[in-house]
């Protein structure tokens, strides 16, 4: 029993943590910024395909990592609403 118990809580926080990275509502008032995420603070994947996941950024500011921010301030922040081109 305690078994099961244990995988549901490890289930329900895998789940928890993919949905908090799923466009919400919230998300219609926001858009992507790049180029203004720290490093290890990326909201999602990088625009280049280096990875798949938020938190994964390696250094500050690339170019092809993002994050939410509130619309219309992306450019006040220094970073840009569209990813770079591919290379």
């Amino acid at each position: 029993m305690n078994k099961q118990a244990l995988l549901a809580a490890a289930l329900a926080t895998v789940c928890a943590s993919a949905s908090a990275h799923t466009p919400t509502a919230d998300n219609a008032e926001k858009e992507r910024c790049y180029g203004v995420a720290k490093a290890g603070q990326n909201d999602c994947g990088s625009a280049d395909g280096a990875h798949g996941c938020s938190s994964q950024a390696k250094t500050d500011n690339a170019p092809t990592e993002w994050k939410w921010v509130a619309k219309g301030t992306c450019e006040k922040l220094g970073g840009k609403t569209t990813p770079p081109p591919a290379q």
